[in-house]
């Protein structure tokens, strides 16, 4: 048997203890997704997300020019349909991206923001399978342009500010009892009756 034969079965052989290790994990300590991914799932995850990119767009630059009101309108977009999940600041620090399996990650570090503009572009349209992220884009003309936008605001979010976040906290997506709540307290300061206490 050549060298390179060795070598290969060598390769498989630790590829097959650690899915075996991994599998062994897994019947003694259960699949909570409360627990950090393992090594084996993280190398996983990336490669996943990788395979997730078309060849045509690995290398691929934003056609759409950067501006002001690019930014302005990928941060709005951001903040109605991806903060639920990654945190208006991109952090991943909400309710669900910490307990998605894997983890949201958080868009301001290197592992995103050395992602290719059409990386970025086919992991927010097209998802990513075996993670939570889903395919947003609709992949009509007008959808790609704003998802092109959401590349640019995904760039600027290590260097936002804390009047960006508040602005995007009036837009993040709100539940029906919160806009309940709103639309009192403002018919209150309108003259209208008191709203409920919390207790009612």
């Amino acid at each position: 048997m050549n060298r390179i034969c060795r070598s290969g079965l060598v390769v498989l052989g630790l590829v097959f203890l650690a899915g075996a290790g991994s599998a062994a994990w897994f019947v003694v300590y259960g699949m909570s997704a409360r627990d950090e991914p393992t090594v084996v799932e993280t190398v996983v995850a990336r490669a996943m997300r990788n395979l997730a990119v078309p060849r045509s767009l690995r290398r691929m630059t934003n056609p759409v020019p950067a501006s002001a009101e690019v930014v302005t309108q990928g941060r709005a977009h951001f903040a109605d349909h991806c903060a639920l999940c990654h945190a208006n600041d991109g952090s991943g620090q909400t309710t669900i991206g910490r307990n998605l399996y894997p983890k949201a990650p958080d868009l301001r570090l290197a592992a995103t923001q050395s992602l290719s503009d059409g990386a970025l572009f086919a992991i927010i349209r097209d998802g990513v399978r075996l993670t939570g992220m889903p395919a947003w884009g609709d992949a009509s003309p007008a959808g790609d342009t704003m998802t092109w936008h959401l590349v640019h605001f995904m760039r600027h979010l290590p260097h936002i500010t804390p009047e960006e976040l508040e602005g995007m906290r009036a837009l993040n997506p709100r539940t029906q009892r919160e806009v309940e709540e709103a639309t009192q307290v403002e018919e209150f300061l309108n003259g209208g009756p008191s709203p409920p206490s919390k207790k009612d």
